[in-house]
C-alpha cells in the first residue's frame, strides 16, 4: 500500500480545506512546485494534485502550477478538481500527467468517462466523495442520489485504474479515518481502490493495515503531514512492514 502526498492547489499555492469547504482554506505553503520536490525527495512514489478553484468552477488558474510541478518532478502524478470534458482530459495527459481522477463527470455522463477510459486504459481514477452516503459533486456542492454502489456498479468492469474514495464529512479534519466506510466499500470494488480524508496520525495507518485487501492501493495524506502529525518515511514504512 502507498501513501500519496497531496497538493491542494487554490490561487496557485498549496492550501488544505475543511470539509472541502471553499472558505475553510489554509495556506500550508505558497510554492507548490518546492512542495512537489519535497515529496519526491522524501520517497514519496505519487503526488496527489487537486486543482481546487477548477473544481469549483474557476478554470485555468493553477494550470501553469501543474504544469511546472509536472516539470520539477519525475514521479507519477495523479490529478484531479474541474475535470469536466474531452479538452480537459486531453490537456492534462498532453502536459505528462500520468493519471486523471474524474468526479462530476463520471456521475453526470457515464458514457463520456467511458470513452475516455477506453483512449486512455488504465490511466482514470473515478472520485467517489462521500457524505451521508451519497456522491457529491461540483466541487463537493452539490449532492446526488447516488450511492456508492451504483458508481462502483457503472464502472467496475470498464478500462478505469481504479477509485479514490473520500469521506467528504472527515476530509481535512483531523478526526481519523472512517474504517467501517472504507471496509464496505472495498466489497463493492473490483478495481483499486485510493483513499483519503481523516488520516491523523499512525494508528490509522495500523487499522487501515489490518484490512488486508488486495484492492487497497493507497492512502492520501494531506493535513496530517502538513500539520506536522505524520511523518512520510515513517507513515510508508508502517504500510510497507509486515508487522
Amino acid at each position: 500500500m502507498n501513501l500519496y502526498p497531496a497538493i491542494d492547489l487554490k490561487d496557485n499555492k498549496c492550501v488544505r480545506l475543511t470539509k472541502g469547504k471553499d472558505n475553510t482554506s489554509v495556506i500550508f505553503n505558497e510554492d507548490p512546485v518546492d512542495q512537489a520536490i519535497y515529496f519526491e525527495q522524501s520517497g514519496c512514489k505519487r503526488l496527489h494534485v487537486v486543482d481546487l478553484d477548477a473544481a469549483f468552477g474557476r478554470k485555468n488558474i493553477n494550470t501553469k502550477s501543474i504544469n511546472d510541478i509536472r516539470k520539477a518532478i519525475k514521479i507519477p502524478i495523479q490529478v484531479g478538481g474541474g475535470i469536466r470534458n474531452e479538452t480537459d482530459v486531453k490537456r492534462l495527459f498532453d502536459k505528462g500527467m500520468d493519471y486523471l481522477i474524474i468526479g462530476s463527470l463520471a456521475v453526470t455522463n457515464y458514457e463520456t468517462v467511458i470513452k475516455f477510459s477506453d483512449l486512455y486504459k488504465n490511466k482514470i481514477y473515478i472520485s467517489l466523495d462521500v457524505l451521508d452516503n451519497k456522491i457529491m459533486i461540483k466541487g463537493w456542492e452539490e449532492k446526488t442520489n447516488y450511492e456508492t454502489k451504483e458508481i462502483f456498479n457503472k464502472y467496475n468492469n470498464t478500462n478505469i485504474k481504479g477509485f479514490v474514495l473520500t469521506d467528504v464529512d472527515r476530509d481535512g479534519t483531523l478526526n481519523g479515518l472512517n474504517i467501517d466506510m472504507i471496509k464496505t466499500n472495498l466489497k463493492l470494488a473490483s478495481k483499486p481502490l485510493v483513499v483519503g480524508g481523516g488520516l491523523t496520525s499512525y494508528n490509522d495507518l495500523n487499522n487501515l493495515k489490518k484490512i488486508f485487501s488486495e484492492n487497497l492501493e493507497g492512502i492520501i495524506a494531506g493535513k496530517s503531514f502538513y500539520v506536522g502529525n505524520i511523518d512520510l518515511k515513517k507513515a510508508q514504512d508502517i504500510l510497507n512492514s509486515n508487522a
